[in-house]
């Protein structure tokens, strides 16, 4: 962090983790961007951890919900265990890959702004072209996902380790493709969000032990309670949101951000 930035840098880059954490937008490469384009910069250890703010943002909004689902599964309930299971299965591709390609992406592709400004508008495109496809729903509740759907889910999700991709975007666009409803497709990318953010926050924060001292520790705090404080308001309405607008105006907003972007780059040498 520099010194002249102080504790504002961590605080907006807090904000817009928490803003853009659940939309299809990709979080990590509005992040990325911010500190490309203005200078909003953190170390990629820094980026990692406060997404978990966001995530605990859900625990929060489904504290009831998943309080049920844990006691449903204790006294051996069926649809508690498949819903485990599905969430298993969602979760599993993204876990290996990230695992096996961590230095990779957080290191060359993360430094790629040109990649991530193309992921973001083809990304765009495609969300657009599916949100206005005359699919018709056959699961709207994601308590009972089969597994076959729960599995593509989680295909779709380890695409979204390129950053720009978006975790959130390409689950919602795998899961309305193969079935699910939009609602349903971004009520589930909340649920398989835990875990995977869950254990990247345990790995990055054991692999980085070394690099954090009490600077970076303070704008971790910073950024991960501003994460988790809007990242909060989102989830709260976003389901509602989308079920009454669908996923065009972010569809829109990715094509914006990705074009200006490539416009600075190749015009501008940004």
């Amino acid at each position: 962090m520099n010194a002249d930035q102080g504790l504002f840098v961590p605080l907006v880059l807090g904000i817009l983790e928490g803003l853009t954490e659940f939309l299809p937008v990709s979080s990590t490469g509005h992040l990325l961007l911010a500190g490309h384009f203005f200078g909003l910069t953190q170390p990629a250890t820094f980026i990692v951890l406060i997404q978990l703010g966001a995530i605990l943002a859900v625990v929060t909004v489904y504290f009831a919900k998943i309080g049920l689902l844990i006691r449903d599964a204790l006294t051996g309930k069926k649809e508690a265990w498949q819903f485990a299971l599905s969430v298993i299965l969602a979760c599993f591709p993204a876990v290996i890959a990230g695992v096996l390609l961590r230095e990779y992406i957080q290191g060359e592709l993360w430094e790629s702004a040109t990649l991530i400004c193309w992921t973001l508008l083809i990304g765009g495109v495609i969300l657009l072209i599916v949100d206005r496809l005359p699919l018709q729903p056959k699961y709207d509740d994601i308590y009972r996902f089969p597994w076959h759907l729960a599995l593509i889910v989680g295909l779709f999700q380890m695409i979204s380790l390129i950053p720009g991709v978006s975790r959130s975007g390409s689950t919602v666009v795998g899961g309305m493709l193969f079935g699910a409803s939009k609602r349903a497709a971004a009520e589930f990318t909340f649920f398989i969000a835990l875990p995977i953010m869950v254990g990247a926050f345990g790995y990055d924060l054991y692999k980085s032990r070394d690099m954090i001292d009490g600077s970076i520790a303070i704008s971790v705090a910073i950024g991960f309670a501003a994460a988790f404080v809007v990242g909060a308001l989102v989830v709260r309405y976003l389901l509602n949101f989308v079920s009454r607008y669908g996923f065009a105006p972010f569809a829109w907003w990715r094509i914006l951000v990705g074009a200006a972007g490539l416009v600075a780059i190749y015009a501008f040498g940004r």
